[in-house]
């Protein structure tokens, strides 16, 4: 198995980057989800309720502040941007705390479980796809390690999945099929919520080991 993609999603509910390598830390990948959009009383609001946050294209800039749609995010024009995708009452606000993540800092992927759900697997939005994966054999690593180059992880569960993955990733039409497709064939989950066990630099074709239960980092 080998990394075959790595992607990463600098402000929350937006489309992200496709990288060539990135640190990961204790929090997952360096830069990923540190801004996100914030509405009336603090509330977080994401691409759930306001798809059209999707449309947003963000990137890490290389003084290692997120940029939306190649602006840097605390602009006025960064700020209007959101405003017309989620409301008037809404702002990008920075925040690097661990909370900013709806379950853990790593969601993996594998071409075997994206090709038996037989959609465009952005609309997953994976921080890793693993290559080389036969089939569903993803839904067995619950509970295991993985090394990922120098990296290590800890497959806690399955994601369940939302209406996020309805939306096409470039045209943001809606296809309520796809989460009925996960519900009914998947169980509603898909891909692997994860945590950090070691960090390092990884990149695109570094080997990915599943661990044996009783392995040490």
């Amino acid at each position: 198995m080998h990394i075959a993609e790595l992607w990463r999603y600098p402000v929350k509910s937006m489309a992200g980057e496709r990288l060539d390598s990135v640190e990961i830390g204790a929090d997952g990948f360096v830069g990923d989800r540190v801004v996100h959009v914030s509405g009336p009383g603090g509330r977080i609001v994401s691409a759930r309720t306001h798809p059209s946050l999707l449309g947003l294209h963000a990137s890490l800039g290389p003084d290692g502040e997120p940029r939306v749609d190649g602006r840097a995010w605390s602009t006025a024009e960064s700020q209007a941007a959101v405003r017309a995708a989620a409301g008037s009452e809404t702002r990008l606000v920075r925040y690097d705390g661990p909370e900013r993540f709806d379950v853990l800092p790593l969601l993996i992927g594998t071409d075997g479980a994206f090709a038996e759900l037989g959609i465009d697997h952005r609309r997953l939005r994976p921080n890793i796809v693993v290559g080389g994966v036969d089939g569903l054999a993803e839904r067995q690593w619950p509970g295991r390690r993985l090394r990922i180059g120098p990296a290590i992880v800890e497959v806690a569960k399955l994601r369940a999945r939302c209406v996020m993955t309805t939306y096409d990733p470039d045209t943001l039409e809606q296809d309520v099929t796809v989460l009925r497709r996960i519900a009914s064939r998947f169980g509603g989950t898909m891909a692997l919520d994860c945590g950090v066990v070691r960090g390092g630099r990884i990149a695109v074709g570094d080997p990915v080991e599943l661990l044996e239960p009783d392995a040490k980092p």
